[in-house]
């Protein structure tokens, strides 16, 4: 099943013709229509005619988040305030947060772009669809909200925290799919346990999670603890929020709208494109975004890109699952570490429970890992013996993946911090 079938399905041949006439009238636009990017052209003397094919878009000087922040707010607003109908904005280190706005043509291409997402994954207007993402200045809730009010859906606003009674209206409402980071899914599941309750007496059958980095493994400990197929979703707000690229029912990479969004893989240090299929930076340009358009931007996500044909039908490129960020990626005695590769060992035993923490800090002139990891049941600290060697098989799986020692705790259940948010794994004490 499709929303737009003659985009989600269109030959390669016709998805490049499209991409470069949007690209070159997205140029002109940026040009004519927003000083920054005018500045930053006729600095390295390029013009709008000098990009006449998708190959050109290599000359175009890239975007990086900086950019947003230095021209807080509007810097970069390409229309009138006149036409501008939506403000979100992301939370920034420096104070100021990177505000994105949006003209009602940008709207309705976001919902558009999500409702394809949400008919690929399996979403249906039948769903009853339960969104736990914060609502206000975040892009999450309000884009998947619209996006399955755009099918037809009945949406419940329900937001963040409040555990309980998030479950208590799954159970009374008869939510059938969910949305939220995936850390609060597995959250929520603790809940349903301590108030005495199963999946089974639950109705949920889609789990859309996205906001944050997850695991394969993260995702099979959703499907087991909340009884639902759970599906990954990608976007970022600084190009328009949730809605650029999400699973299929295949589950073999997330499908970019590619005609929305073009999407190149570089290589962080060289900035130079990597080859087909490495992994890499992922840069986006919006084509048909009107409020803010963006050249180029570096969303600093290391993934890779699928073209080979997915079984759903859809023509659509994929992007593999996100491997971590270029500025969230740890350099430990040289080595190159993403949280991720060490998620993706922890939900692989069973005798782990869903939350851990990261830190890292440094003695002298080394780096020391540690790891504090919830054990999934209670009862399993009465066994000194099987602690021991569940340490010892943890530690020689991170070995292998991570090519470097870690030390190992093990936690009570419940014990380390929820979020209801973006899970902060990562204390880096150095």
């Amino acid at each position: 099943m499709f929303f737009e079938e003659n985009y989600e399905t269109m030959s390669r041949e016709n998805m490049s013709k499209l991409q470069q006439e949007r690209l070159i009238k997205m140029v002109k636009y940026c040009y004519d229509n927003v000083p920054f990017y005018k500045r930053k052209f006729d600095e390295i003397n390029l013009s709008p005619s000098d990009i006449k094919s998708l190959s050109d878009i290599s000359k175009i000087p890239m975007t990086e988040k900086s950019d947003l922040r230095d021209n807080y707010p509007y810097g970069l607003m390409a229309t009138h305030m006149d036409d501008i109908v939506r403000v979100h904005a992301s939370s920034g280190t420096s104070g100021k947060p990177t505000v994105v706005v949006y003209t009602k043509a940008d709207l309705d291409m976001w919902s558009d772009c999500m409702a394809r997402l949400i008919i690929a994954a399996g979403g249906r207007k039948t769903d009853i669809v339960q969104v736990c993402f914060g609502y206000g200045l975040f892009t999450g809730a309000l884009g998947l909200h619209q996006g399955y009010e755009k099918i037809g859906a009945t949406v419940i606003p329900a937001s963040s925290g409040n555990t309980e009674r998030q479950v208590m209206l799954m159970k009374d409402l008869g939510t059938t799919a969910l949305i939220a980071t995936p850390s609060y899914g597995l959250y929520i599941s603790e809940v349903v346990k301590k108030m005495g309750l199963t999946k089974d007496d639950l109705n949920l059958k889609i789990g859309m999670f996205g906001s944050e980095a997850s695991s394969c493994e993260m995702h099979a400990e959703l499907q087991d603890k909340l009884g639902l197929f759970p599906t990954d979703n990608y976007g970022l707000s600084e190009i328009i929020g949730p809605g650029v690229a999400g699973e299929c029912a295949c589950k073999c990479g997330m499908h970019i709208n590619e005609d929305h969004f073009y999407p190149e893989i570089i290589d962080k240090d060289t900035l130079l494109p990597v080859a087909d299929g490495e992994w890499g930076e992922l840069v986006i340009t919006t084509l048909t975004k009107q409020g803010m358009p963006l050249l180029r931007y570096r969303t600093k996500d290391i993934t890779r890109l699928i073209t080979n044909t997915c079984e759903c039908g859809r023509t659509l490129v994929r992007m593999d699952r996100i491997q971590g960020r270029s500025d969230d990626m740890l350099i430990i005695r040289g080595v190159n570490v993403f949280p991720s590769q060490i998620e993706g060992v922890l939900m692989s035993i069973p005798e782990i429970g869903g939350n851990y923490e990261i830190i890292v800090s440094r003695e002298g002139y080394m780096d020391k890992l540690a790891i504090n990891v919830e054990l999934s049941n209670s009862k399993l600290l009465d066994n000194f013996a099987m602690l021991e060697q569940l340490v010892k098989v943890i530690k020689s799986k991170l070995k292998v993946v991570l090519q470097i020692d870690a030390t190992v705790s093990l936690v009570e259940p419940q014990t380390l911090k929820r979020f209801e948010g973006k899970a902060k794994r990562v204390t880096d004490l150095r």
